[in-house]
């Protein structure tokens, strides 16, 4: 009989995924200090994948204490540009200064995804695409930020490639789920072999 399954994460697009991909989960949504435990990690100079790993573990951990019969799952999502890790902007004039940072360069996209069982963590994994942003005018960045700000204001970057944000982009090398927030296909491949999805 197959586990029942909790995302802890509030993410439309999370729940989209899971949701398409035919599985059927509750949502629990994991109140964590997420500042607080990047910028300490971020003091002790942990890599960008180790802070993506601990913040989706923290968030399955803490869910799965309250829900141990379910397989809880807990989502990060970072954004590595040459060293230094970007957050979600806190403002259209933020939203415009980050991506005039990333033009014309290529950043790393890391999303990772932990599955707890009775509070513990069973499964892991970071997955990480590499983004190069084409050099865009000033003209369409203001342009960019001002039409799509309700949306971007969600999102690691300041962009969605998804949406309008696919223009901003000259090569996307990676999982395209894993840029949209989840590394599905390793997930559903973890359920598919412990028997909870159908073979």
């Amino acid at each position: 009989m197959p586990q029942p399954l909790v995302l802890a994460s509030t993410s439309d697009i999370r729940q989209t995924l899971l949701r398409n991909a035919g599985l059927g989960f509750d949502v629990v949504p994991a109140r964590v200090d997420e500042e607080t435990v990047r910028d300490s990690m971020l003091a002790e100079d942990a890599s960008p994948r180790d802070i993506a790993d601990a913040l989706a573990e923290l968030k399955a951990t803490k869910v799965s204490q309250k829900h141990p019969d379910a397989l809880t799952i807990g989502c990060d999502q970072v954004l590595n540009l040459q060293g230094r890790l970007l957050s979600k902007p806190k403002s259209p004039e933020e939203a415009r200064a980050q991506l005039l940072d990333m033009r014309g360069k290529r950043h790393d996209l890391l999303s990772a995804a932990v599955i707890c069982e009775g509070g513990k963590p069973i499964w892991r994994h970071v997955g990480v695409v590499r983004m190069t942003m084409r050099s865009f005018s000033d003209a369409y960045l203001d342009g960019y930020v001002e039409r799509n700000w309700e949306s971007i204001r969600h999102s690691v970057g300041a962009y969605k490639l998804e949406e309008e944000g696919v223009r901003l982009f000259s090569r996307v090398e990676g999982d395209y789920f894993t840029v949209l927030g989840l590394p599905l296909l390793d997930l559903l491949s973890y359920l598919t072999l412990r028997g909870d999805l159908e073979q």
